[in-house]
């Protein structure tokens, strides 16, 4: 994952070192995903809820981005573990692709490693924020 600065509202990061120290099982890939997790919170500027940007990704936003590699255009709602469904373009946070999106704005570029190389991805646009939109208890 990028060193980009990233912005994390104060509710979210709450909630994400609640679900770090819950001692949840997350799979078999879980604890590495966790301490990426902690990381991501540790480099984190840590916004008010109600003075975060519009264009920055928060958990629960609807976030459409273009994969850089095949030209393909997705959107994915970042969400917490259990609200996770493939089917609905749900994202976990733990995914290694909700971790690299959350935090970033608009026009960035998230690149993160895989085993085939490495993805790069373009944020386009927010589509729905949480924040934005008044909602302060998703």
């Amino acid at each position: 994952m990028s060193e980009k600065k990233i912005y994390i509202t104060e509710r979210d990061a709450g909630r994400l070192r609640d679900l770090i120290g819950s001692g949840t099982n997350f799979g078999e890939n879980g604890p590495f995903y966790l301490k990426q997790l902690v990381s991501e919170l540790d480099r984190a500027e840590i916004v008010e809820s109600q003075k975060i940007p519009r264009d920055i990704v928060t958990m629960n936003s609807l976030v459409q981005f273009r994969d850089l590699s095949t030209n393909e255009v997705h959107e994915y709602s970042i969400v917490y573990p259990t609200s996770a469904d493939h089917r609905m373009n749900k994202v976990s946070i733990l995914a290694p692709i909700g971790l690299a999106l959350l935090g970033c704005r608009v026009n960035d570029i998230v690149e993160w490693p895989v085993p085939a190389g490495t993805r790069r991805l373009k944020i386009e646009k927010v589509l729905y924020q949480p924040e934005a939109a008044g909602e302060f208890d998703l």
